[in-house]
């Protein structure tokens, strides 16, 4: 993948890791779309992002929760742009806790962490298809292949999230598609300091973020997209800006009653339970 003269899309940008990935994706050269939900202080960074080379970065405001919304990004981000070559479906939630987690809470963390990548796949694929070549990559979570620990519908969303970008690279790998999936553990984002709130007022468990932080380092958005972009550029499939998780799905391959047992170890940590 060559960054420079590409259009990179990138959803959730308004902050956190999405910000992060529009501003390395700029750097390197490509055109991006950045887009956020309507209130995401999404503006500012592309004005930014514009002050160092003009009518580098623009904005679509979309909610990516349900299909339309998708078609209408992917619609608008080449009618912007004149094309896409990297979608990066980024934006994601983290709610809910154990089985008392919320329809609501369950529904919305399908429809983001999900969803989302299915619905935008889906409005790309026929373009890059005719071409034979497009570039579809993810965040999914350390969570995807290991575990959340104080959150169901995290966890569960998270894997799906990881076989979904293996689906699409298994499919579509030798008609000219590359996936990637961003695996990190830690960072230092909103998501970790407190979660997103859904209409009921519910989180992800308060002390699913000392969970993360007792697994190992808690990086920066911007080291995170410095790991995003080489992966990208090596057409790598997993993005692990913690070399340490690939550890820890091998012991979870090759010794899993162990694996298992060292998660309990660490909730009981944590929890107490």
């Amino acid at each position: 993948m060559e960054f420079r003269g590409s259009v990179a899309v990138v959803t959730g940008a308004a902050g956190g890791i999405g910000a992060a990935l529009g501003e390395r994706f700029h750097d390197a050269g490509a055109t991006v779309v950045l887009s956020d939900r309507a209130g995401a202080d999404v503006q500012t960074i592309a004005a930014r992002l514009n002050a160092r080379r003009p009518d580098s970065a623009h904005v679509v405001i979309a909610d990516i929760s349900t299909e339309h919304e998708n078609e209408r990004l992917v619609h608008e981000a080449r009618r912007i742009a004149g094309r896409i070559d990297l979608f990066f479906a980024n934006a994601g939630v983290a709610m809910g806790t154990d089985l008392s987690a919320s329809e609501t809470e369950w529904n919305t963390s399908f429809d983001v962490n999900v969803h989302a990548h299915r619905w935008a796949a889906k409005y790309l694929l026929p373009d890059w298809l005719a071409a034979g070549r497009g570039y579809f990559a993810s965040t999914a979570s350390a969570a995807g292949v290991l575990a959340q620990i104080g959150s169901a519908p995290y966890s569960v969303t998270k894997h799906a999230a990881v076989a979904f970008a293996e689906w699409l690279s298994i499919t579509y790998g030798s008609r000219g598609l590359r996936v990637s999936c961003l695996c990190p553990q830690g960072v230092n984002t909103a998501m970790l300091r407190g979660g997103d709130r859904p209409a009921e007022n519910s989180a992800i468990n308060p002390n699913a973020g000392n969970v993360v932080r007792a697994a190992g380092a808690v990086l920066e958005p911007h080291e995170v997209a410095d790991a995003v972009h080489d992966a990208i550029v090596a057409e790598r499939f997993f993005v692990f800006p913690h070399p340490e998780v690939a550890d820890y799905m091998k012991l979870k391959a090759t010794e899993h009653e162990r694996w298992l047992g060292g998660m309990r170890k660490l909730q009981r940590r944590v929890f107490g339970v």
